[in-house]
């Protein structure tokens, strides 16, 4: 009897065990990561800014896509994107479960918390009034009062708008569902407009492009920056997103992408961009076709190497340095004599020169350096020597730091000047704050002449500018 009965209890005991394990099994394969896993498919809603996603020059390419694919290649998946040209379309689409997760530049606020869960944040932005060069500058709401003040619909500012309008009843605003925050600060520059609201880290980018645009003042505290997820009780894509932000944030990931995308964004002035977009105009016709076939044969990006030599010569093929380095691409008389250029001004045997020693340069950077450090260390050897920006590494590496980071190695470049440092390397001195002023530089150029060849009709309205 008793052996019976131990008997039963086991079999109960064994049926229960079996059960429990039957449901947690459909619920993992029900949970929405198993599904994603399962249709090897990662679905990320965003939206077209200098910020989170544009089309460059090798195909789609920003800060929020990078991330994106990052995320997506953490789970093993395919990422699919889904752009919104309307901002306020981009948090129903979550709610609704047309996409997975909004990448897109979203200010983590506690109106959203009631429709959408977020991710870790990964930076922080302050939202700022932005308003045109010329104009008296705004200093506080009551400034704001009476004037013409646009918005993009569904954003994080038109809800601050409101927040104030209790205590200052003659604000009023426009918001627009169909313009973009970078479309508003143009018709700020226009003077369509007197004022708009942009994220701190989309107007330091935009004012590149639009030098007349100005910095009015903050307008509340810093907001953090996060992607946004449908609520479910299913928080298996959530763990997923904390656990890769995580791992990201240890290993210098993170770090590494917002110094790609931003890094070098207030190292320009608003004179440069003018001056800038005033040669774009006036003497880059003159060059262009030049570039391009440059670019065609030696299998690079035009305005890459149109950057360069801007940075060179501001685009003036009879340019001569106090040095004596001349032309578009300001050659040594040595590295011309190695080429084989007799006539340094001459702009097609310039340019042709000017690509193949950089080519060289970045032959000579180590092959497991990736992109684009290695692009932005060759051209840092194409300024100061292959030998200092060696040295500057050396000095990087035996501070710990990463010698095959540019983020790193041009904090240590400036040293080469310094002489407590520069008598422990093996070329000596050099300039080194230029190479690091260089690099930037023709980073921001070539961003410049990424967009406009990318907005099309913008063009001839910053043209106009």
């Amino acid at each position: 009897m008793n052996s019976t009965l131990r008997t039963f209890k086991i079999l109960i005991l064994a049926v229960a065990v079996v059960a429990i394990l039957i449901v947690v099994n459909q619920k993992y394969s029900s949970s929405l990561l198993h599904e994603i896993k399962r249709d090897n498919k990662l679905t990320v809603i965003t939206r077209n800014s200098p910020t989170t996603y544009y089309i460059g020059p090798n195909g789609p390419t920003g800060f929020e896509y990078e991330l994106a694919k990052q995320f997506a290649d953490f789970l093993g998946v395919e990422l699919n994107i889904i752009v919104k040209n309307e901002f306020h379309q981009i948090l129903p689409s979550i709610v609704n479960n047309d996409a997975h997760i909004g990448a897109a530049g979203i200010t983590h606020t506690k109106q959203r918390d009631a429709y959408v869960n977020f991710g870790p944040e990964y930076t922080k932005v302050v939202s700022q009034i932005a308003y045109k060069s010329g104009q008296k500058k705004p200093k506080s709401i009551v400034d704001l009062e009476g004037k013409r003040i646009a918005v993009v619909k569904g954003s994080s500012h038109a809800q601050m708008l409101l927040d104030h309008k209790e205590f200052f009843p003659n604000l009023e605003w426009k918001e627009y569902p169909d313009l973009t925050s970078e479309e508003l600060m143009l018709l700020t520059t226009d003077s369509l407009i007197d004022y708009t609201i942009a994220d701190s880290n989309e107007l330091a980018v935009t004012r590149r492009y639009f030098p007349k645009l100005r910095v009015g003042f903050n307008l509340g505290p810093e907001q953090p920056l996060a992607w946004a997820l449908r609520k479910s009780e299913d928080d298996s894509l959530q763990k997923a997103v904390n656990n890769f932000f995580v791992k990201i944030e240890s290993d210098g990931s993170l770090t590494h992408l917002r110094e790609k995308y931003f890094g070098h964004i207030n190292d320009i002035t608003p004179v440069d961009s003018h001056t800038f977009l005033k040669h774009v105009r006036e003497r880059l016709p003159k060059y262009e076709n030049l570039f391009k076939e440059a670019a065609i044969e030696y299998d690079q990006d035009w305005r890459f190497l149109a950057a360069v030599s801007y940075q060179e010569s501001l685009w003036n093929s009879n340019a001569v340095s106090p040095t004596s380095v001349k032309g578009l691409m300001m050659l040594t008389r040595d590295t011309a004599n190695d080429l084989n250029i007799k006539d340094r001004v001459d702009p097609h045997k310039s340019v042709n020169g000017g690509t193949k020693y950089f080519l060289s340069m970045h032959e000579k950077i180590p092959a497991r350096i990736g992109e684009p450090d290695r692009t932005w260390m060759a051209l840092a050897a194409y300024n100061v020597g292959f030998g200092h920006l060696e040295d500057a590494r050396i000095l990087t590496q035996n501070a710990g730091d990463d010698p095959d980071q540019w983020m790193a190695v041009r904090k240590y470049l400036p040293l080469l000047s310094n002489k407590k440092w520069y008598e422990k390397t093996r070329h000596g001195y050099a300039r080194g704050k230029e190479p690091v002023i260089y690099v930037q530089n023709i980073r921001n150029y070539f961003d410049l002449l990424v967009w406009l060849e990318n907005k099309g009709e913008l063009y001839d309205m910053v043209a106009q500018n």
